[in-house]
């Protein structure tokens, strides 16, 4: 059935469990209509991982209607997490897609966003696979936002429309992310990580500035594969030099693997029908026994902090939540154990303000994503440590190498006071 979005959201009762498609798919139209109808609406839990674009059901206005319990928590919605309008689920992405075909978590409605359906019926999720499959298959009700500017992708993602039980047209750009310039900071990280990252690598990185960092400090490279939760503009140089040609990997050999993308026009043009693209469900790309098998895999992740014992805290400010656990720990263990793998941890030695980002002791309330058992190649723009079997004392002395040089006396002080 065709219907308007206003028509669609209606199916929407209060107490429903309601999914909204990831990312870049988040379906605006959808998203909108729905957070109009607030007023009607009572206790509606909205499951989602990060989405783009705006959130007013993340409003202060909309508090009694919605309440949003998110796997990760992105910029348009820390504001409800932190004043107490939603929560979040602390999952590996790698296990969020059982939560909804276990119904561990079980969905009445998926908003859904989707390509127009081809000769044959089927569409495609487009951008966003990674734990959308398993939510539009799992729910009782999916409800479809059929836009011409969603690519039509290879992979796990065709949905035929039968599938679909209300479908709304609606065409609208997806959001997009453009790079920005980068920092010498940002570039010095980049390049020390670059030297890590040897010929015929499978490369897992995020978005943003560090990772279009070592991106672009790879033009010398060759051979290099990509198998990531996420990519970004930054690969495209190195896919149009050949330098990115999957030519390594035993998995999908010849081909980007990942779950969902996010950036410019360009990027999106660059997926659409691209038989070198595989977008594919999280539970197979996070995999770390699907990750290990490929060689010399370089799992690239930032951080928040790093206490002097190597523990990892990516997911939070002290207790207040600002993302999640993510796919981090999927692709730290999975490189770990891939033969020749390296998993980094790369981050500034300080914030904006300063502050040292090497630190003697997480702040109180901190989340550890990656263990300090679990911990490898740590890099700053002072340097590349490995940590892996070292003593703490051992770690002490290579984390205040690569912190900054005005943080290092005190960080020196306050190690002796606790390990002494």
């Amino acid at each position: 059935m065709v219907t308007t979005a206003q028509e669609a959201v209606k199916h929407i009762k209060s107490g429903d469990n309601v999914y909204i498609h990831s990312i870049a798919a988040a379906p605006q139209a959808l998203v909108r209509a729905m957070s109009e109808r607030a007023p009607e609406l009572t206790g509606v839990n909205i499951y989602q991982i990060h989405t783009e674009g705006d959130a007013p059901y993340a409003d202060e206005s909309c508090g009694d209607a919605f309440n949003i319990k998110a796997l990760f928590v992105g910029p348009n919605i820390r504001h409800a997490i932190r004043d107490g309008r939603g929560s979040y689920i602390p999952i590996f992405l790698s296990e969020a897609p059982a939560l909804f075909r276990e119904r561990i978590i079980p969905l009445d409605i998926a908003l859904i966003s989707v390509s127009p359906p081809d000769q044959h019926g089927f569409c495609s999720l487009g951008s966003s696979v990674d734990v959308s499959l398993a939510a539009e298959s799992s729910a009782k009700f999916v409800i479809a936002q059929v836009n011409k500017h969603m690519p039509r992708t290879h992979g796990d993602g065709l949905i035929h429309i039968d599938h679909i039980d209300v479908m709304v047209e609606h065409d609208e750009p997806l959001p997009e992310v453009e790079p920005h310039p980068l920092s010498e900071t940002e570039m010095a990280i980049g390049r020390y990580v670059a030297q890590l990252v040897d010929d015929g690598a499978c490369l897992q990185m995020g978005i943003g500035a560090i990772p279009n960092a070592v991106l672009a400090s790879l033009g010398n490279h060759k051979d290099l594969g990509i198998h990531s939760e996420m990519f970004s503009d930054g690969v495209l140089p190195l896919v149009e030099k050949g330098i990115i040609n999957g030519s390594n990997k035993k998995k999908h050999p010849g081909m980007i693997t990942a779950s969902f993308v996010m950036g410019s026009q360009k990027l999106y043009d660059f997926i659409d029908d691209n038989p070198m693209v595989k977008m594919l469900d999280f539970a197979y790309i996070n995999s770390t026994a699907v990750i290990k098998k490929n060689p010399k895999v370089t799992a690239i992740n930032s951080a928040i902090e790093v206490d002097l014992t190597g523990q990892v805290c990516a997911d939070s400010i002290g207790s207040q939540i600002y993302s999640g656990v993510g796919g981090q720990m999927d692709f730290i263990r999975g490189a770990s154990l891939s033969k020749e793998g390296k998993p980094i941890i790369a981050l500034p030695s300080v914030t904006g303000k300063g502050i040292s980002k090497i630190v003697p002791r997480l702040k109180a309330g901190a989340g550890v994503v990656t263990t300090r058992a679990h911990v490898h190649w740590v890099v700053t723009e002072y340097g590349a440590v490995n940590l892996h079997g070292k003593s703490i004392r051992e770690r002490i002395k290579l984390l205040i190498s690569i912190a900054h040089p005005a943080h290092r006396e005190s960080l020196e002080r306050e190690a002796f006071e606790i390990w002494r």
